[in-house]
């Protein structure tokens, strides 16, 4: 296991550059399964849960070359399908969350998947049902094999339909989506989720030959192909990290640039800062985040207390919640903190209140954070990352706290970002990574 060991109250300068989006990497590198072409990818982020992902493709067959840094091309002409049957590669998949993300594409092209309970961040119940409910609109049929505890998803031939989606997933949205492209006829996807992430994937598959339609609407139109080919692709920078940046800035920055962030795919990430008191300045694509000696959360008009909650896109990501509410704990004034779409995020808390947060954990949901201005700093203290975007949380709180602190199980961390210690420290930060 290894842990990071932080210096806290070192004031951070200089410019900074995203990697390439977690999220959208995922979705991306599944859907080269679905063409026996070359498929070239660039700006992949270089993170423990997409090299797994990767490694995972090479394990079924997929002939992967590195162009270069971040820059791979995909081929899947040759895919192994007695091994996506065998113990080994379900054990794989359980290990790996973004492995889910296999299923609609090797449903589509090869007619039979099988689901093992994914992995990933324990943060209460994620459920699979909008994916599943999916696939069986275009007509997949379902075999639990319980001596296994795994499903196995079979079809001759997809087909196309009209489907209202229980809630907006997003990897539900996309899994259905790449299903959906080489199925017969015309499938209606209502209420889809419309990231950025989702809407880059639909580009990619539409330079591969497939027809979608209301690409950044909740209402998306696929018309079926038979075949897909080869495309080039290039992943949007990460927007949670942009976010994390924000939050570093604003906590322990001496004036930082954060560059390169794709601004008009941000949505409304530096608003929901800026309601915090982070003065956020904008000069091109890059995001200038300028000392912050004071910030002063906002008010609603009525004078009640500023709340900031998670919502679909394009309302605020459940992501960043964990690093706004690390944000407040150092501002001026109070803010509620609700994260609706996950039952455990929250409980992370605890461990900013060991370090000396005002904090008050109203439910699973709600917290209610009372900053202290600056003028109390955070102490230093052991604690272990829970789940990627608590990690970084946590992070930030002890880069500003007084002391040295450790935070164990950073492979949580490094699942989500890129040579993060090295990144930081080359802006001012005193981070080393310890094994043992």
């Amino acid at each position: 296991m290894e842990s990071f060991i932080i210096e806290g109250g070192h004031l951070l300068s200089g410019t900074i550059t995203p990697q390439g989006a977690k999220n959208e990497a995922l979705q991306v590198i599944c859907a080269t399964l679905l063409t026996s072409e070359e498929v070239r990818i660039h700006n992949i982020p270089d993170i423990l849960d997409v090299n797994n992902l990767i490694q995972l493709l090479k394990d079924i067959g997929v002939k992967v070359k590195k162009d270069g840094r971040n820059d791979y091309t995909f081929k899947a002409d040759e895919v192994n399908l007695e091994y996506l049957g065998s113990d080994e590669f379900v054990r794989k998949c359980a290990a790996l969350r973004g492995s889910v993300l296999m299923i609609g594409p090797l449903l589509t092209r090869f007619g039979r998947a099988i689901v093992a309970e994914p992995g990933g961040d324990k943060i209460g119940r994620r459920r699979l049902d909008t994916h599943f409910l999916g696939f069986k609109h275009l007509g997949a049929k379902f075999d639990y094999i319980e001596h296994r505890n795994v499903y196995e998803i079979h079809s001759k031939q997809l087909k196309g339909c009209y489907m209202l989606l229980d809630e907006a997933s997003v990897t539900g949205t996309a899994n259905i989506i790449m299903a959906s492209v080489l199925a017969r006829g015309t499938t209606t996807i209502y209420n889809a989720a419309c990231e950025p992430y989702i809407q880059q994937l639909c580009h990619l598959l539409n330079k591969m030959g497939a027809s979608i339609s209301g690409i950044g609407s909740n209402l998306l139109t696929i018309v079926g192909t038979d075949h897909l080919h080869q495309a080039d692709h290039r992943v949007l920078p990460d927007m949670i990290e942009v976010g994390s940046f924000i939050g570093m800035a604003a906590m322990v920055g001496d004036g930082i640039r954060i560059k390169d962030v794709s601004l008009k795919d941000l949505g409304i990430i530096p608003d929901a800062f800026r309601r915090l008191g982070v003065k956020i300045k904008t000069e091109g694509d890059d995001l200038i985040v300028p000392r912050q000696n004071h910030y002063v959360v906002d008010s609603f008009i009525d004078g009640s207390i500023m709340t900031l909650a998670d919502a679909p896109w394009p309302g605020l990501t459940p992501d960043l919640l964990s690093v706004l509410l690390v944000v407040a704990t150092q501002a001026r004034g109070s803010v509620l903190i609700h994260q609706k779409m996950f039952e455990s995020r929250l409980f992370f808390v605890d461990k900013l209140i060991d370090m000396g947060a005002q904090i008050i954990l109203c439910d699973p949901h709600r917290a209610v954070v009372i900053g202290h201005d600056h003028k109390l700093r955070l102490r230093a203290g052991r604690m272990s990352s829970p789940d990627i975007r608590a990690g970084i949380a946590l992070l930030i709180a002890a880069l500003s706290a007084n002391g040295t602190s450790r935070i164990d199980n950073i492979a949580q961390i490094d699942r989500g970002y890129e040579d993060i210690e090295g990144r930081l420290n080359a802006l001012g930060a005193l981070i080393l990574r310890e094994s043992r």
